[in-house]
């Protein structure tokens, strides 16, 4: 049977397929997993641990041997995507309440401003230069919830200890420590990295109850395409601004599979997200998919306006 194969069809599927089944067990046989031991550590409770493992490994893959050309246009892509999603979120929040349509302000923000790194890495790879794929040495930055829960606890919407914000980043910076020391550890873990990621989407599905999140499926389509057009929009200025041909700026136009595990991170940070993390999370989740299916389009699209440009020149 071709199971994994079948999983890596689905856009993030290691994230989105292992989630899903997370939470169909938690809907239907709840109690199925809670018989103690080993076997129950595979429920919500162990989410928290799966993710300091997860975020451990993408800090060792944080590097300071960039080009400061890959640097400042790495930077400027991540500060365009972070800021739309920042000024949106505080929008949601200010003028419609936290919910606009069903979008609450924590799925804004968690959407928008995490680029899905593989997806990145392999665009700017077929349709880019090493200086494309190099931006995302910065941009990895925005990866898990630290970089919300920031923005939540500066715009007074979170009230989160800064201890526990320190125990968010503290596995990232260990990680990115380790990685510049030894770059045969940063190739082990980086290698390893996809091992953890099921385990990590299906403890935090265990979580959640699909009877209460029936009404995410259209908003999460919304915000997919929203995440698409509005930060692939900025992104790509931003690349173009900064010397580049936008092809980066639209493979980041994406959203994270990891992302739909920022809402229950945020949720067990401040509990006062506890009622809204499970839609939250499903509605980051159909984000994921909508923008693996439209971000390859939109970064094609870019490579081919470009070559037909290049080709006018050449030409004229």
């Amino acid at each position: 049977m071709k199971i994994l194969q079948a999983i890596n069809k689905v856009p993030g599927g290691l994230m989105v397929v292992p989630l899903f089944i997370g939470m169909l067990i938690n809907t239907f046989i709840p109690n199925a997993l809670k018989i103690g031991g080993f076997t129950q550590a595979l429920t919500n409770a162990g989410y928290p641990t799966f993710l300091a493992m997860y975020l451990f490994t993408v800090g060792t893959k944080m590097t300071l041997r960039a080009a400061p050309a890959m640097l400042t246009r790495g930077f400027g892509i991540m500060g365009a995507k972070v800021g739309i999603a920042v000024l949106l979120a505080l929008a949601v929040s200010h003028f419609f309440n936290g919910d606009f349509f069903g979008l609450t302000t924590l799925a804004v923000l968690a959407a928008m401003n995490d680029t899905n790194g593989g997806m990145f890495m392999a665009l700017t790879s077929t349709f880019g230069n090493k200086e494309d794929a190099g931006t995302y040495v910065p941009q990895s930055i925005e990866t898990g919830p630290f970089l919300t829960m920031l923005v939540l606890v500066g715009a007074g919407l979170a009230v989160i200890p800064w201890l526990t914000m320190v125990s968010v980043i503290a596995p990232i910076f260990a990680g990115a420590i380790l990685g510049n020391l030894d770059e045969d550890l940063r190739e082990f873990f980086g290698k390893h990295e996809p091992i953890i990621v099921p385990f990590m989407a299906f403890t935090l599905g265990q979580g959640i109850n699909l009877k209460a999140v029936t009404t995410a499926g259209l908003p999460g389509i919304a915000l997919g395409v929203s995440v698409l057009v509005i930060t692939g929009l900025v992104c790509i200025i931003a690349d173009r601004l900064l010397g580049g041909s936008g092809v980066a700026g639209a493979a980041a136009s994406s959203t994270a599979g990891n992302a739909a595990g920022t809402p229950q991170a945020v949720a067990l940070a401040d509990p006062s997200f506890a009622a809204i993390a499970p839609m939250a999370t499903v509605q980051v989740a159909a984000s994921v998919i909508v923008t693996a299916l439209l971000t390859p389009m939109l970064t094609a699209y870019m490579y081919r306006r470009n070559k037909n440009r290049t080709d006018t020149k050449s030409g004229s």
